[in-house]
């Protein structure tokens, strides 16, 4: 069947089903999600569900090398040419493995949609030298070869989502919030979609919303300052505050807190992102040496990462979402998800009637929701219907997103 004819036996069907690669800015691994897809007489989505979930954890190797490319001060073109093919080998293996826990064959699987792994996303505009002279260009780069991950797993693969809506003058972030619609929209409850996977995003879904009023956005940082002041007070021998029991054990320092909400970042008003440009090593470093200068312990320093984490959250629902829109729901997937101490430090800053629960509520595993995510834009992309949120992106108008390769 030639490529055409795939995509119109694919839009002629109402059962799909399809596998969603995730790989985040915590740098922690690949989750893969099998996800069935149900559409109506019009090509809507009708429901989605998630059939299968595996988790595979990146080597320590691994971790340091795509780590390393994060940096301007340490990325070398040859190992980032290195690591864009040699990627799309472990979301192989992942698939196969997630294909082997659920018993279906790659006959089975309509397509691999893949988010890959981002590498460093420009926040607005970047200065370039056009052909007529100096101009601004958005940008985001996120790594993983589609044509590799094709070969390997004789799957149909969608990837490089962000591209078309920054081509559309959008932001390329968040995206998550066109699923977040179709799987936690409530006629009669106002919710906020919190993911905390390295950075952290909102989607603000209130009662009754409809596609073209939806609203997310990055709060800042999730646990990729948390998980890099563990390792720095620990001299690595730990990657992450599991449960958040360091963090419980220590103390927030106040005045190194109210210095870091000075971030001029959390008074911007939406659309916006950011990402490990930004709150990387180098901020995790800074911040490790401004905490010995006070002369704050190990446990202190993590406390204080997560309280940053838990406040520019809080303090973005406070500015600009509870003002103009009711809410009842905060519900909370990513890693952060399984940190109790965060979660309680988020809830303690809230309004009393304002919920925080974790998609783990509603019969999804917290780690699993963008990996699902990027399977119904991926679906979306294959029934040639935009997937982007132009009053979330900043884009000009509604696009289809990603790349396929047969």
């Amino acid at each position: 069947m030639d490529q055409p004819a795939k995509l119109l036996d694919y839009r002629s069907r109402r059962e799909h089903l399809l596998i969603g690669l995730m790989s985040g800015t915590s740098l922690d691994g690949v989750d893969a999600a099998l996800v069935a897809i149900r559409t109506n007489e019009h090509g809507e989505i009708e429901n989605a569900s998630l059939r299968e979930f595996f988790y595979m954890p990146y080597s320590d190797e691994l971790r340091e090398w795509v780590m390393s490319l994060c940096s301007v001060e340490s990325a070398r073109v040859d190992r980032l040419t290195a690591v864009h093919f040699g990627l799309s080998e472990w979301y192989a293996y992942a698939v196969q493995q997630l294909m082997d826990k659920a018993g279906v064959n790659a006959e089975d699987v309509d397509a691999v949609c893949m988010h890959g792994q981002t590498i460093w996303h420009i926040a607005g505009r970047a200065p370039f030298p056009g052909p007529t002279g100096m101009t601004e260009v958005r940008a985001s780069l996120q790594i993983g070869e589609l044509s590799t991950l094709a070969e390997r797993t004789g799957i149909p693969v969608v990837g490089n989502f962000r591209a078309r809506d920054l081509a559309a003058d959008g932001e390329g972030a968040p995206l998550v919030p066109y699923a977040d619609y179709i799987l936690f929209r409530h006629p009669e409850k106002g919710r906020l979609l919190q993911n905390i996977g390295g950075i952290a995003n909102v989607t603000v879904l209130p009662a009754g919303v409809g596609i073209e009023n939806v609203i997310a956005f990055d709060t800042g940082p999730g646990n990729m300052i948390m998980d890099q002041i563990v390792q720095i007070v620990t001299d690595g021998r730990l990657r992450y505050d599991e449960g958040g029991r360091m963090a419980a054990s220590g103390t927030v320092s106040q005045q190194l807190l109210e210095r870091l909400l000075q971030d001029p970042y959390y008074r911007a008003k939406p659309p916006k992102s950011t990402g490990r440009e930004v709150y990387g090593l180098s901020f995790a470093q800074e911040l490790a040496t401004e905490g010995g200068k006070l002369g704050i312990s190990g446990a202190d320093l993590v406390a204080t990462a997560t309280a940053l984490t838990a406040t520019s959250i809080a303090q973005a629902y406070l500015q600009f979402v509870i003002p103009t829109t009711k809410v009842e729901e905060v519900i909370v997937s990513g890693g952060g998800a399984h940190n109790q101490t965060l979660l309680r430090m988020l809830q303690s800053q809230l309004p009393a009637e304002l919920t925080v629960m974790t998609t783990q509520q509603f019969g999804m595993p917290d780690d699993a929701k963008e990996a699902v995510a990027f399977a119904i834009l991926g679906h979306e992309t294959l029934m040639g219907r935009p997937s982007n949120v132009p009053s979330v992106t900043g884009a000009k108008r509604a696009v289809p997103l990603g790349n396929i390769c047969f």
